[in-house]
């Protein structure tokens, strides 16, 4: 990678990676885990037309990573030399094979945008019309591929901080599947909050129910990761022991415990089972519900990243 861009310098005296990259992270997550939703469930339902959950999906999944690259440019050591890693490649670096995904990933999720509303862009850019003849027959092949760079976005995330081989609590295979998960948890909300809000969905559709039913496994899938990533620590040598009391005595515990498990885990269970029981689920319990999935997804990515870079070698 060219020199005048760094992305590592000064990992040894301190936290170099901060918020803005755990709001990129939450962002790629969001949008690839918008993506994969609205993908898997258009060709699930065999969808012709496209309805509000596909609107939402690819909506999300395009505003979200292109609004991603803006904190991730920003944090560039050297934001205005950000063209120079666009045609500077090094296939061993995970950055760089990152940086071709989203770059194949980012025109993709703009011709889903383009399927999504098609009728809408056409009814005030008629001129596009040409297009319609070229996209639409490729459309099932289009979607393949993004599902794929959608699923890759997801993973790179993780990889992409489970290199840095001095932080045990990065470092771990772990990461990307954890990343693909709660990028999912994301992005089930998101495109749930913008189908309902802004596309009028019912909340009682049987897209809506969709998103609700996977959230559970989802859930799980993602707690079930994070016990693993804390016990492989808690069993670990007497280094990765002591990275341990990041999830417990350090000053991003509460971050964890209130962050990630409070508002990821918690905050959904009571809304969803006890709150459920008195009161019908209501517009404003859905949002909240949410919105706390979104705050804990990027909870967890600002743990990982000051909890990691801190208890390092």
């Amino acid at each position: 990678m060219n020199d005048a861009i760094s992305f590592t310098v000064g990992f040894s005296h301190g936290v170099e990676w901060g918020w803005p990259i755990a709001v990129y992270l939450l962002l790629a997550g969001i949008s690839g885990g918008a993506m994969i939703i609205s993908i898997v469930t258009r060709h699930f339902k065999q969808e012709v037309e496209n309805s509000a959950l596909t609107k939402a999906g690819s909506l999300v999944g395009f505003a979200t990573i292109v609004f991603g690259m803006v904190f991730l440019v920003g944090d560039l050591e050297k934001p205005l030399y950000f063209w120079k890693i666009l045609i500077n490649y090094n296939f061993k670096s995970v950055m760089s094979i990152g940086v071709i995904a989203i770059s194949f990933y980012i025109p993709l999720t703009a011709v889903m945008f383009f399927y999504a509303f098609e009728k809408e862009i056409l009814k005030y850019f008629g001129f596009l019309s040409f297009l319609v003849g070229i996209l639409r027959p490729l459309r099932p092949y289009v979607e393949f591929i993004t599902l794929w760079f959608a699923i890759a976005i997801c993973a790179y995330t993780g990889f992409l901080i489970s290199v840095l081989i001095r932080f045990p609590l990065l470092n771990t295979a772990l990461l990307p599947a954890l990343f693909v998960v709660s990028g999912l948890s994301a992005g089930n909300a998101a495109s749930g909050i913008i189908a309902t809000k802004f596309f009028k969905e019912d909340l009682h559709s049987f897209d809506m129910k969709i998103l609700h039913r996977v959230e559970w496994p989802i859930m799980i899938a993602e707690v079930l990761l994070i016990v693993m990533l804390a016990v492989s620590l808690l069993i670990g040598n007497e280094y990765q022991k002591e990275v341990f009391q990041a999830f417990t005595s350090s000053q991003f515990s509460l971050l964890f415990w209130g962050g990630v498990v409070g508002l990821s885990f918690i905050v959904p269970i009571v809304f969803n089972l006890l709150l459920g029981r008195f009161t019908s689920k209501s517009a404003g319990i859905y949002y909240m519900t949410a919105i706390s999935v979104i705050c804990g997804v990027l909870s967890l990515r600002m743990f990982l990243l000051y909890a990691g870079q801190t208890f390092g070698a």
